[in-house]
């Protein structure tokens, strides 16, 4: 796809970032290439059979004020390669593009009919540019190889899961940054974020563009104030509706990505609530003292740590380099005191955590178990309430080195 220059790059670097991640994770360069070699996928011929077969093509004799409105659009963007649009009839507000892979078959955009029912001329523009937004950015092509490495989405790593998540989340900003560009107006913008949401035609509601932007406000200030969560692949309107004003506001850059910074923040929260960080603090810095306790910290034991702290925090590693920096000792105290506040209940999971840590290389070092009753009696466990629980784990979980045996 090709792309304009405009007073700011729709582009989000985050996203370049996270996409680059993802790809290189799935080993996207050998899959590719094997795809290639595959003259059209079995996913290409079911949406091409899907949209022939049950969709209205748009056509220029057969819809030809739709087909002009569709070319404007492309021209607008600066697309220049084949996209087929169709229009299906389904009372889902909702649209929807797919890449193709075969550079001689068009990519595919499909509005469901329910959205002629309520967007004006130019709310479809901005619907319009929004799909041929996630082209440009190649958003589906990545989507289709993480599908194709994990069909049915089945054994992703948690800590990618949350990437893809978080990507997909990124993409649907950069696509909403097309859509404003095709419209050039932030009111209709917020409109059609508004009517897609809650299938409401907002003419006959009565509802101001105004009106709406200050609920926006309001919103946003619950997913600003740590306490909401955005965990689903789209964004939730309060960050859609301000990430668009600030990209048509702002004045420079500067101001446009310490906007997005905040705003971000929310995409990046995982854990809720004040215990999170805690939580986080004790698996980076319990972990890799435990992991140091005989002091040869071993790949197998850092992989545990992370694989944990990948429940809790977007970028694990970044964040256990961050505490191993500071005063470790120190922040494992204050971890301890601040959950044992919160939630006393989490204390036997954090000793069976720290045990997990240990037992993690296949071996078992008295330093380490030395240090496996010191964490339990910073958690008020009795010398026999540890020893049971390092005897559980042990019992449940515990497998000898191949090594070791041989």
């Amino acid at each position: 796809m090709t792309k304009k220059i405009y007073k700011f790059d729709p582009s989000i670097e985050m996203e370049k970032q996270i996409r680059e991640q993802i790809f290189h994770a799935i080993q996207g360069p050998i899959v590719k290439e094997i795809l290639k070699k595959i003259s059209q996928t079995e996913e290409d011929l079911y949406w091409r059979n899907l949209m022939e077969g049950s969709s209205m093509k748009v056509e220029k004799d057969l819809l030809p004020d739709f087909y002009e409105l569709c070319q404007e659009v492309k021209t607008k963007l600066g697309v220049t390669e084949k996209v087929d649009f169709y229009i299906t009839g389904n009372s889902e507000v909702n649209a929807f593009s797919v890449a193709s892979d075969n550079k001689k078959e068009p990519s595919i955009v499909n509005i469901n009919s329910a959205l002629f029912n309520l967007m004006t001329t130019e709310e479809l523009k901005f619907v319009i540019g929004h799909e041929l937004g996630h082209l440009i950015n190649k958003d589906s092509s990545l989507m289709k190889l993480t599908s194709f490495v994990f069909p049915g989405g089945s054994k992703i790593p948690i800590s990618l899961n949350y990437k893809i998540i978080l990507h997909s989340q990124l993409a649907e900003l950069v696509a909403d940054r097309y859509g404003y560009l095709a419209c050039e107006d932030l009111g209709v913008c917020v409109s059609a974020f508004y009517k897609m949401s809650s299938g409401l035609d907002l003419v006959k509601m009565n509802v101001s563009i105004d009106t709406l932007i200050a609920d926006n406000s309001k919103r946003l200030d619950y997913f600003l104030s740590e306490q909401g969560l955005s965990r689903e692949s789209h964004p939730v309107n309060p960050i859609r509706v301000q990430a668009l004003n600030l990209y048509a506001n702002s004045t420079n850059k500067e101001d446009l990505n310490k906007g997005m910074d905040e705003l971000t923040s929310i995409l990046l929260r995982i854990g809720s609530g004040e215990i999170s960080k805690h939580i986080a603090n004790f698996i980076a810095s319990a972990g890799i003292m435990a992991a140091s306790a005989n002091e040869n910290i071993t790949d197998e034991e850092i992989e545990e740590i992370i694989d944990n702290l990948s429940y809790h925090t977007m970028f694990p590693q970044k964040y256990l380099d961050e505490i191993v920096k500071g005063n470790v000792l120190e922040t494992c105290n204050e971890a301890i005191i601040n959950i044992e506040r919160l939630d006393p209940s989490l204390k036997e999971s954090m000793l069976n955590y720290v045990i997990d840590i240990v037992m993690s290389d296949s071996s078992i070092d008295q330093k380490e178990i030395d240090f496996v009753y010191e964490i339990g009696n910073a958690l008020k466990f009795s010398e026999l309430q540890i020893a049971q629980i390092i005897a559980n784990e042990i019992q449940a979980k515990f497998i000898p080195s191949i090594y070791d045996i041989c």
